[in-house]
């Protein structure tokens, strides 16, 4: 987010309109316009001051969740509904600015989505300027007392909770994943009929790449052009997530002194987004949210240097509020920016539950046949009825005669031999 004195813009813008070709033109000129209205180029530019001709945004609801919206700016008089802090640090209604660096960024934001002027003509007007306002303030690092992401969690449920149709969300964390906690929160906001508008955030802050909330699927995810149109290169990061592009040059904002200042982000693209998404909603009541994203961006002017749609530099293209609140589309059933529910699903490996368990049917079993007569069976090493009949019987008649027969012939022997030893006679 880039911030400079408003002054030299103003004071461009008033050139502008005493421009003339010579004396006649100049006696002819109109009535000098407000140089503030002048800066606001995007209300003509794309299409938000032909969409007037049909809303202004009533009856919507848009919460901003940020830094806080002023109390003091006349151009907040009748805009704030109600609002919370979730920091720790706030005030309870949510409009004490937080933050030494970034305490005016929640002014600046919610005077882009919905400021209501200093009279008709005259001061800095939202996009949708007769819509309400909801200031949910948060606090970021050492000036919080509690983590981030259960600020974010808690910020949305009570947005939701609170009347929310819109909320606009004008910050990332640089990095494309996001805590888990968030995952129901943000789904608690879908559930809801709810259109979650997010910035993809800032080259020149030092984001390379668009982080979340920007990356979760089914948010409204806006990308940022300069003046002509072209993608910004410092003030914004471009990324397959974008869902359309619209100003973050020179844009203007108002303070929580009051002060007017001109302005350069993402930060600044969304809520002018989120405005026409109220401008939307009140055109259309019947519609729900998927129906409102897929308006913005089926209506979306293709971008001079798209190559594709949607492009990772511009998305869908260009914003145009004009298109999107009169042009005929026919309705859709799911959100082009795609389902966190079906993600969640894939990703998270959600716990299924487990299916009901059914009694198995019962199956009568035939009855089995006698079993066979069981044959026993013997050892090789022990002798059976064969072995002992033909060979283990005759073996032992056969040595037990041939013992007799070596018994006999010893005991001749002896015999013979005793007989010649007898003495003669």
């Amino acid at each position: 987010m880039i911030r400079r004195a408003l002054a030299a813009v103003a004071s461009a813008a008033v050139a502008a309109t005493l421009v003339a070709v010579g004396p006649v033109a100049a006696q002819a000129a109109p009535a000098e316009e407000d140089p503030i209205r002048a800066a606001e180029y995007w209300l003509d530019d794309y299409g938000v001051e032909k969409a007037w001709e049909t809303t202004r945004g009533a009856g919507v609801k848009i919460a901003i969740i940020d830094t806080g919206i002023g109390r003091g700016p006349v151009e907040f008089d009748g805009a704030v509904a109600g609002g919370t802090d979730v920091s720790g640090v706030g005030s309870s209604d949510g409009r004490t600015p937080l933050g030494a660096v970034d305490a005016d960024h929640g002014s600046w934001v919610a005077s882009l989505a919905a400021g209501r002027g200093t009279g008709p003509a005259t001061g800095m007007i939202g996009v949708a300027p007769e819509a309400q306002l909801l200031s949910v303030s948060v606090a970021f690092g050492s000036s919080a007392q509690r983590p981030f992401a259960d600020q974010i969690a808690d910020a949305i449920r009570w947005s939701v909770d609170n009347g929310a149709d819109v909320i606009n969300m004008s910050l990332t964390t640089n990095v494309p994943d996001w805590p888990e906690s968030w995952d129901d929160a943000f789904l608690y906001a879908f559930d809801h009929d709810v259109v979650v508008v997010v910035a993809a955030g800032n080259r020149g802050s030092g984001t390379t790449r668009v982080g979340a909330p920007a990356t979760i699927p089914g948010v409204l995810t806006v990308g940022g052009v300069d003046r002509s149109g072209k993608a910004s290169v410092d003030a914004s990061t471009q990324g397959i997530t974008i869902g359309v592009s619209a100003p973050s040059e020179e844009l203007v904002g108002v303070s929580a002194d009051s002060t007017l200042v001109s302005w350069d982000g993402t930060s600044g693209a969304a809520p002018i987004v989120a405005g026409i998404a109220a401008l939307v909603r009140a055109a259309h009541p019947d519609l729900d949210a998927a129906n409102v994203i897929n308006r913005i961006v089926k209506t979306a002017r293709p971008a001079a240097g798209a190559t594709a749609v949607p492009d990772v530099l511009y998305g869908y293209g260009l914003v145009d509020a004009a298109a999107a609140v009169t042009a005929g589309l026919p309705t859709v059933t799911a959100n082009p920016m795609g389902s966190l529910e079906d993600w969640v699903r894939l990703y998270r490996r959600a716990p299924v539950a487990p299916m009901p368990e059914e009694p198995a049917p019962s199956v009568e079993v035939p009855a089995l046949p006698d079993a066979d007569a069981a044959t026993r069976v013997s050892s090789p090493l022990l002798p059976d009825r064969d072995t002992v009949v033909y060979g283990s019987l005759p073996l032992l008649l056969v040595t037990a005669t041939a013992i007799l027969v070596a018994l006999g012939v010893t005991a001749a022997v002896r015999r013979i031999r005793l007989a010649s030893r007898a003495p003669s006679r």
